[in-house]
């Protein structure tokens, strides 16, 4: 197995020795219960990354890591991948970000699509917002990602439209799709934005702004995905045909 994932703020302080405490710490010593000897990473989630070794675990919340020697980069993925994820209903909205976390989406734009049951509005659509970056956060560490993927903002219709019309490649799950997303001409550098609508369907004027804005209807195949599910089979399906699993 691949060495376990923590992050720091910033990595251009790292030096020979670092002390991991808080709760990335308090994770290392008492939950993981690292050793001396073990291989950790220690990263800043945005692509800069470096590999140690564990010196000492100190109480519950020190970790003292040695041979930080370097700092790596990991470049931006190219085609970037971003999900465009209508709301669902209760936390499938967190499982939906943590599959897509997992398989290696770039970003994912939490939208309030008309049939949306769910409604973030005030501080209870900040707490949901907030859950979701806390899961796409956690969800890196797990798949030993070192380049989070970012969680913008809740967007409108009108702000998905205007991020489709400047897609390389744009296209929004719906049934009404005469093409499958197998078979669909993909850029080899760029920006691919996929729309994914609620359990309730993207509306027909909605489909009409995303038309007007460039972005297709695409199906993936004969069965009918929930929305907190067809976002990871999408995505899967692109990091193959890119080449980005290759």
């Amino acid at each position: 197995m691949t060495a376990p994932v923590f992050v720091v703020d910033r990595l251009d302080r790292v030096g020979r020795e670092f002390v991991l405490d808080g709760p990335e710490g308090r994770h290392a010593v008492s939950v993981k219960r690292l050793r001396p000897g073990e291989d950790v990473v220690l990263t800043d989630g945005r692509g800069r990354w470096a590999e140690g070794v564990v010196k000492a675990a100190e109480g519950k919340d020190r970790l003292v890591v040695m041979d930080l020697e370097s700092v790596h980069e990991e470049p931006p993925a190219t085609p970037r991948i971003t999900v465009v994820q209508a709301l669902p209903k209760g936390d499938r909205g967190e499982l939906a970000v943590e599959m897509m976390t997992e398989v290696g989406v770039d970003a994912v734009v939490p939208w309030q699509a008309s049939r949306c049951i769910t409604q973030w509005k005030g501080d209870r659509g900040l707490k949901a917002l907030g859950k979701w970056r806390a899961t796409a956060r956690e969800a890196g560490k797990q798949s030993r990602r070192v380049r989070f993927p970012e969680v913008a903002d809740a967007a409108t219709t009108k702000q998905v439209g205007a991020l489709l019309a400047k897609a390389d490649f744009a296209a929004v799950l719906h049934e009404s799709g005469e093409e499958r997303l197998a078979t669909a001409e993909l850029p080899a550098h760029g920006e691919i934005v996929l729309v994914v609508g609620p359990e309730g369907g993207v509306s027909p004027e909605e489909l009409a702004l995303f038309a007007g804005a460039g972005a297709k209807p695409y199906v993936l195949g004969p069965t009918v995905l929930r929305t907190s599910t067809a976002g990871t089979a999408a995505a899967a399906l692109l990091l193959g045909r890119t080449g980005r699993w290759s």
